[in-house]
């Protein structure tokens, strides 16, 4: 009875009741977003407030994409598949004298809104490249049929 109870302590101990949560990105990304006003807040705020940009675009005017993703581990149920709790994108736009201009905040729930073009490229490399060599070799051939061209280099 004592093994039994002092097994099951070890095993209660170790057990972590905390969930885990993996993150990605700004912490509190929302939060931190409405603190930036538009033709306010200059770049140099920006930076110290958020940081680097997780990816910036550089057209007309620069674009700085900031990005906050949180993940945990699901349920035993699930196999340990990981349950996406936060993911969150803000969009940036500074004009040439580095005045934010425009601020877009996406959640999870816009993200999924979002239509993607349903196109799809078909690319036929793959038949190119098998003709490709295919003739390729047939070139080689026609050029040295007996494969003594390259000997003829190497001995000399």
């Amino acid at each position: 009875m004592k093994i039994l109870l002092i097994i099951l302590t070890i095993f209660l101990t170790s057990c972590k009741l905390n969930k885990v949560v993996n993150h990605h990105g700004i912490h509190n990304l929302e939060v931190k977003s409405k603190k930036l006003l538009i033709n306010n807040t200059n770049i140099n705020e920006i930076d110290k407030l958020l940081g680097p940009a997780s990816s910036t675009s550089y057209f007309d005017n620069k674009v700085m994409f900031y990005i906050e993703r949180k993940t945990s581990n699901s349920k035993l149920h699930r196999l340990g598949k990981k349950k996406l709790i936060t993911n969150n994108i803000l969009l940036l736009e500074v004009n040439d004298r580095g005045m934010l201009v425009s601020k877009k905040f996406f959640n999870k729930e816009d993200l999924n809104k979002m239509d993607f073009s349903k196109k799809i490229t078909n690319v036929d490399v793959g038949k190119q490249s098998f003709i490709y060599k295919t003739l390729s070799g047939v070139r080689a051939k026609i050029n040295d049929p007996l494969g003594k061209k390259r000997g003829s280099l190497i001995g000399k």
